[in-house]
């Protein structure tokens, strides 16, 4: 559109249509300078078989060679990832070999063995395939944990409910021999599984609630058969247990696209587990929870589709509760699962 003439208009009427173009023109400036941040990205990671497993609310599932995944600055937009149907949303996100296995925990405690290699691979923007074709899952039944397989090297399989309850399995339950659809734990005691990680059986486990409370205590506090982990209030749920030790950190991330370190240093264990949580990270909606360390690369993924990596070193780290800074871009999206490249704590 080109400017019309201004000769009869008055000089206020001019000075403020002027004014007005000059802030048009710094707002372009600055979408232009964002757009070229945001593109900004490292040089991929050395070709390595290890696979990022994108996997939706409604079992659509692809895998990809994490080394394809460049790595952006904090605060970028990311790129597009998992296509998958109309309303159904990414939700989960895990990484292992292409030989390896995922355990799939669905809502009313049973599960499932996958092996990897069954998941098609694919480019980083591309169609899922169904996960759950092939399994015998009930009608009402719907995923609620998806995790690698870690048995070989890990103690215990800790399973967190909604409602806060603790189970630890031992890993010789949990191998290749396990039967398909074994319920694992009854939804009706604490509700259905909301989390789960695996442990070397001397660590401390770290709950986060949906609300940004957390509680840390001595796993083996918490028996074979199960105890009450956190009190949690009945508008708010369990999103994330990770282990982790006395000199560790662990990365959280609000639904908003924010995040935070908070150092373990800084999160006092408690003497027993069944206590309210403290505030781990000011947040509205906490999406979940992982450790990292200096070394690790953080994926997000959100609603909308779109993935991001970057260095958890540009994470600021903190003994206490705050905001956290901004992790992601999002517009008219948020944030819906994380996963972290920091090995097994075990």
């Amino acid at each position: 559109m080109e400017r019309p003439d201004l000769s009869s208009v008055s000089p206020e009427v001019i000075a403020y249509i002027e004014a007005l173009e000059a802030r048009l023109a710094e707002l372009q400036a600055m979408e232009t300078t964002s757009s070229h941040q945001e593109t900004l990205s490292e040089p991929d990671e050395a070709p390595t078989p290890i696979n990022l497993i994108t996997v939706s609310a409604g079992g659509y599932a692809k895998r990809t060679p994490r080394h394809l995944y460049s790595r952006q600055r904090r605060g970028g937009m990311g790129v597009f990832d998992l296509e998958a149907p109309a309303g159904d949303a990414p939700a989960f996100l895990a990484m292992a070999e292409a030989g390896d296995s995922l355990l799939l925990l669905t809502n009313q405690g049973r599960i499932f063995r996958v092996a990897v290699g069954e998941i098609p691979e694919r480019e980083v923007r591309s169609k899922g395939e169904p996960l759950l074709a092939r399994l015998p899952m009930r009608s009402d039944e719907r995923l609620a944990v998806v995790l690698p397989d870690r048995s070989a090297e890990s103690a215990f399989l800790v399973v967190v409910t909604e409602r806060g309850q603790v189970r630890r399995i031992a890993r010789q339950y949990m191998g290749a021999s396990l039967q398909p659809g074994v319920v694992l734990l009854d939804p009706r005691e604490g509700g259905a599984p909301a989390a789960a990680c695996w442990s070397s059986g001397a660590d401390d486990l770290f709950l986060v609630t949906r609300a940004g409370l957390a509680i840390r205590f001595a796993e083996r506090l918490a028996p074979m058969r199960g105890c009450l982990g956190m009190r949690v209030d009945p508008g708010d749920r369990v999103v994330s247990v990770v282990p982790v030790k006395p000199e560790g950190g662990v990365f959280l991330l609000s639904e908003d696209g924010k995040g935070t370190i908070r150092l373990m240093s800084g999160f006092s264990a408690n003497k027993s587990p069944g206590a309210g949580g403290k505030v781990a990270m000011k947040a509205n909606a906490v999406v979940g929870a992982t450790a990292v360390d200096e070394e690790s690369d953080i994926f997000i993924i959100s609603r909308l589709g779109k993935i991001i990596r970057f260095r958890a070193e540009e994470i600021p780290a903190k003994e206490g509760a705050v905001q956290g800074v901004h992790c992601m871009a999002l517009r008219a999206d948020e944030c819906v699962a994380l996963v972290s490249t920091a090995a097994p704590t075990i």
